[in-house]
């Protein structure tokens, strides 16, 4: 296994979790629960961050920017389609 599939995989399971700390924050019912998974989360956000300013670093996560001409097109057309 390449260092960047693995980081990709990583990656992904760390988005994964921070949606499982997301809902279970959200959800708990008692204050020492919901702040043990609130410090989890951001622990785990954090670590995302890093694996992504790696993976950057590298150049095997990129991103693309977008012209804002296109960005409101496409705000256009989603606001078309609610109406």
């Amino acid at each position: 296994m390449s260092d960047k599939l693995l980081l990709d995989n990583m990656l992904l399971v760390l988005k994964s979790t921070v949606e499982v700390y997301v809902h279970g924050s959200l959800e708990s019912s008692n204050k020492p629960i919901h702040n043990v998974l609130k410090h989890n989360l951001d622990e785990i956000i954090k670590l995302q961050d890093e694996l992504y300013n790696k993976m950057t670093e590298y150049g095997w996560y990129t991103i693309e920017n977008v012209e804002t001409k296109k960005v409101k097109q496409s705000l256009k057309k989603l606001q078309q389609n609610t109406n």
